[in-house]
């Protein structure tokens, strides 16, 4: 799988960017998919037999839905009169994962992680969202244009063709049968 940046370099930026909560836990991270577990309580053992009595195991995290991905995720705190099976008081949860609008890989990096966290607080109604991060040698054309760029290869053009050229993973033909790439 192609990487823009090391995973390592996208988390070293995003814990000195973003900070830590609840003691030193990063408040947000980038990690794959295939590689999470988390202690919850179960009923049933690792082959799908009833237990008589619940027990905590290390189960696995988001493969069984999603496939191969990178994640980013934030760490939240678990409400005291939420039930959960969870064996801690905070948990990290998905924020966004890194694919297409076909469910397609696309490679993580560190500006669409800030794009993604700026939105989220946006939209939880955050004051000062971007005054923490403004490049004051940065005009208001040059900002719109880059988060443009970051928009755009996070979404894409809406387009499965253009997408598919984009990502180097197509192959088109010219009016007159020549082989484009």
């Amino acid at each position: 799988m192609e990487l823009r940046e090391s995973i390592e370099s996208i988390n070293r930026k995003l814990l000195e960017t973003f900070g830590t909560e609840f003691g030193s836990s990063p408040r947000f991270r980038v990690v794959f998919s295939e590689d999470q577990y988390e202690k919850r309580w179960t009923n049933f053992t690792d082959e799908g037999f009833e237990l008589l009595h619940p027990e905590v195991r290390l189960l696995p995290k988001y493969k069984q839905f999603i496939h191969a991905k990178y994640i980013l995720e934030r760490l939240v705190p678990i409400p005291e009169d939420v039930e959960t099976d969870l064996t801690t008081k905070v948990s990290y949860e998905p924020a966004w994962v890194f694919q297409d609008k076909n469910g397609n890989y696309l490679p993580p990096f560190f500006e669409g992680c800030v794009y993604v966290i700026d939105s989220l607080r946006a939209a939880a109604g955050s004051h000062n969202v971007h005054t923490r991060y403004k490049d004051k040698n940065e005009s208001v054309e040059e900002r719109k244009a880059r988060l443009q760029k970051v928009e755009d290869d996070l979404f894409g053009d809406e387009n499965d063709i253009t997408d598919a050229l984009h990502y180097g993973n197509a192959v088109g033909y010219t009016t007159s049968k020549t082989l484009i790439n």
